[in-house]
């Protein structure tokens, strides 16, 4: 097709259907250090320190746990006008929400239900907020800095590599097999090592939301607090280093079992002949540097994704099982 493609700059905030408002707000603000931009009944909106813009992460109430939208940010208003374009030349749903009728601070955008079934939004305007890069006295928690990637689960991992890539993201990384088939793929269009992964497995689901703070001793400090409260449970895996990416990463679930990844250290990929990293499935440095086994929940669970409509939307089992596979420390199969 020659629909033109909408310049998309990068990941920008997740909506997230919580049950309990106040839980949600003891550990995103509380114990991650988001700092709250702005709260209602029933929504609290979120950014990290170094974000300029209204939000980052929305939590919204709701009967059941779910993703209700991810969202990118495109160059220009008319890049607007071209993701609505190049999904509707692709037969896919589109709906226009008008700028004060969708999430609060955000200007016109279209959501679609992309070819993987994930809800995505492509906006362009959104609020400026107030500087707080060097508002140390305010810091707490995991003292998180910023939206940095989405990771979903899908069952089909090539056909999330081509679409990514017809919207114009590089890849950074990959995990194959010995034919080169593909398990997992990270891609970016800010220039790091990815605004989306894709893991293999049911889907569509998000496995996580991955925020960015600066140094690995604030992730060390993170899973301290926890422990220290008693609350250790909420820490999945970790602390690590992944061979993929080479950061420092904590995986934490959230009152409602939503999966946030705090990560640091990984590098730039702004170069226009940056070359793809191509990890073997069968080195099991790959999830875990130091070569420690991923454990089976983080294989396995992950939130349901709704629908336009607000319904969840149809679980399709994976093609290829990563975690099926026996590899080294973290062979589940």
């Amino acid at each position: 097709m020659n629909t033109p493609v909408p310049d998309v700059i990068r990941a920008a905030y997740a909506q997230l259907v919580v049950t309990d408002l106040a839980a949600a707000r003891w550990f995103w603000v509380d114990m991650l250090g988001f700092h709250l931009q702005y709260e209602d009944a029933t929504s609290l909106y979120l950014r990290g320190t170094d974000e300029l813009t209204h939000h980052s992460l929305v939590l919204r109430t709701g009967e059941a746990a779910a993703l209700g939208h991810l969202a990118y940010r495109v160059r220009t208003p008319d890049d607007v006008e071209r993701a609505a374009a190049f999904f509707t030349a692709r037969g896919l749903p589109v709906r226009r929400v008008p700028k004060g009728q969708g999430t609060r601070g955000v200007g016109d955008a279209v959501r679609v239900i992309d070819p993987l079934g994930f809800p995505v939004e492509f906006f362009h305007e959104i609020e400026h907020a107030e500087r707080l890069i060097q508002r140390y006295d305010i810091r707490h928690g995991a003292e998180i800095a910023r939206l940095d990637h989405f990771n979903i689960c899908t069952p089909d991992i090539p056909a999330a590599y081509a679409h990514y890539a017809s919207l114009g993201f590089g890849c950074s990384e990959t995990i194959e097999g010995d034919a080169h088939e593909l398990y997992a793929a990270w891609m970016y269009r800010k220039q790091t090592v990815h605004d989306v992964a894709f893991t293999g497995g049911a889907g569509p689901r998000l496995h996580h939301v991955g925020v960015a703070t600066h140094e690995s001793h604030q992730v060390l400090r993170c899973a301290d607090l926890f422990g220290s409260l008693r609350k250790q449970h909420h820490i999945e895996r970790g602390p690590g280093r992944h061979g993929v990416s080479n950061a420092f990463y904590l995986y934490l679930r959230d009152p409602d079992g939503h999966r946030v990844e705090i990560y640091t250290s990984d590098y730039y990929t702004g170069d226009p002949d940056h070359e793809t990293y191509r990890w073997n499935v069968h080195d099991d440095r790959r999830r875990d540097f130091w070569g420690n086994a991923v454990i089976e929940s983080w294989y396995k669970e992950a939130t349901p994704v709704l629908g336009l409509d607000g319904t969840p939307r149809t679980v399709s089992d994976a093609l290829l099982d990563e975690s099926a596979l026996r590899i080294g420390a973290d062979g589940l199969g």
